[in-house]
């Protein structure tokens, strides 16, 4: 039978045609995107990210006091040690044994990993430096004139801070000194801010160790990092730390010593799937570990987190991250802290001791939409939490779905007034399994019950 000598061709008809047709040309139907071929053997191509050869062998530069190719011992060596490796794709910058002084961050770039020598490579902050600004700055400039210049220099990092005239809030710009006349500096970018002398404004040279912002794909490793907090003024974990890190995806910090900061250890900010593992944390006024806001996914793993004001700080919006077989010491305020839509996070597997007011705290937030949900404590050991008065696990807000499994709270000390788990009169579902609790006067308030 052919086409042309049927005059009308019916629906089955039609469709014994079609799937001969196809039994024709050998195919079996319409293939999914499950069927597509996986990558093998890739070849380097221009523009693909994805598909890299895993090469044997990469670029690797090293730093040091001497007996290194780019020999020196500043913040500069190891800025001309990460830019090289940048231009050239990326690959390892090697700090050598010594004592690194720091007047500006080191700018971290995609695909280029920082390589120490365990406690032996130092980067220390030098002392910060203070003034006034002598002049009026609006947001289109790009320059600053200082009170006092002395001290200051071209290449340093510098904070400016000043009162905004239309909110009342503080401004905060983070630059670098790039030329100089007298008292005059101009900035490696426009200010984008008023910086006026009506709003007390003032220049600091203040800047985290290693800063990144907009990069991908980076690690950092077995380097001690010292913020020297006793000579410098504080800068809050939401514009520096030792290690801070804006707008940036799949970071990996693994054996880093981040220590004396004024402010913050290690902090990130909308940043994703970033791994901070086997590391120190301690000694700074801040966070020691700051998963800031809107950062997705990160992990935090193994981690001696110590004598900081809090020990791991949820920000805001902090999602699907897991803390895990910590060790989260003598922190002075709280040694866990989740907040405001902090939702979907596991915190496992921990040691929790001798925090300041409350070994975990759900904070209060503006209202349901604003607390954290669906967050799960599990198999952490929680001990002497708090002063006379202190909680071990305390959920306040409307916080609601929230699991607390298989925890062992445990109070050494005298049982005073402390509490094991608080449940505050707003909090919704609280799911409690297999919790021990010792030593402490008041193992569970439920003051949803009052």
């Amino acid at each position: 039978m052919t086409l042309k000598s049927t005059a009308i061709l019916n629906r089955r008809s039609l469709l014994q045609l079609s799937a001969g047709l196809f039994v024709a040309n050998g195919l079996r139907g319409v293939a999914s995107g499950a069927d597509r071929p996986a990558v093998v053997n890739p070849r380097a191509t221009s523009g693909d990210a994805v598909a890299e050869p895993n090469w044997d062998e990469r670029l690797t530069i090293t730093v040091g006091p001497k007996d290194a190719q780019i020999a020196g011992t500043t913040d500069k060596a190891l800025q001309g040690a990460v830019d090289y490796v940048a231009r050239l794709g990326g690959g390892t910058v090697h700090v050598l044994p010594g004592t690194y002084r720091l007047r500006n961050s080191v700018y971290l770039a995609s695909n280029v990993r920082i390589l120490g020598s365990g406690d032996e490579s130092v980067l220390i902050k030098e002392p910060s430096l203070k003034t006034k600004l002598a002049a009026d700055s609006d947001w289109y400039d790009q320059e600053i004139t200082l009170v006092d210049a002395k001290g200051f220099a071209v290449g340093d990092g510098v904070c400016l801070k000043t009162k905004n005239p239309h909110n009342g809030g503080t401004d905060v710009a983070k630059r670098t000194l790039v030329a100089r006349s007298g008292n005059r500096f101009k900035l490696d970018r426009a200010l984008r801010q008023n910086f006026w002398e009506m709003g007390e404004s003032t220049c600091a040279s203040l800047f985290p160790i290693f800063s990144g912002e907009n990069i991908a794909d980076v690690v950092i490793q077995n380097i001690a990092l010292d913020g020297n907090k006793a000579n410098n003024e504080n800068l809050d974990g939401n514009y520096a730390g030792c290690i801070f890190l804006q707008d940036c995806n799949r970071i990996t910090m693994r054996q880093v010593t981040a220590r004396n900061y004024n402010g913050d250890g290690l902090s990130w900010q909308i940043c994703h799937d970033v791994v901070v593992e086997n590391c120190h944390s301690h000694d700074n006024t801040g966070l020691g570990l700051h998963p800031g806001s809107g950062s997705q996914r990160p992990t935090m793993r193994g981690n001696q987190i110590e004598r900081n004001d809090i020990g791991i700080f949820f920000c805001w919006g902090v999602k699907f991250g897991l803390a895990e077989k910590n060790r989260i010491d003598g922190n002075r305020s709280y040694g866990v802290s989740i907040g405001h839509r902090d939702n979907n996070n596991l915190v496992c597997d921990n040691d929790i001791t001798a925090s300041g007011k409350v070994g975990v705290l759900f904070r209060p937030e503006r209202g349901k939409a604003f607390a954290p949900h669906r967050n799960r404590i599990e198999n952490n050991r929680i001990v002497d939490s708090g002063p006379e008065d202190g909680v071990a696990i305390d959920v306040q807000g409307e916080t609601d779905s929230i699991l607390l499994s298989h925890n062992q709270i445990r109070e050494s000390r005298m049982p005073m007034k402390r509490i094991g788990i608080r449940l505050g009169a707003q909090s919704g579902k609280v799911e409690l399994v297999e919790n021990s609790i010792e030593g402490l006067a008041v193992p569970i308030a439920d003051l949803r019950k009052a």
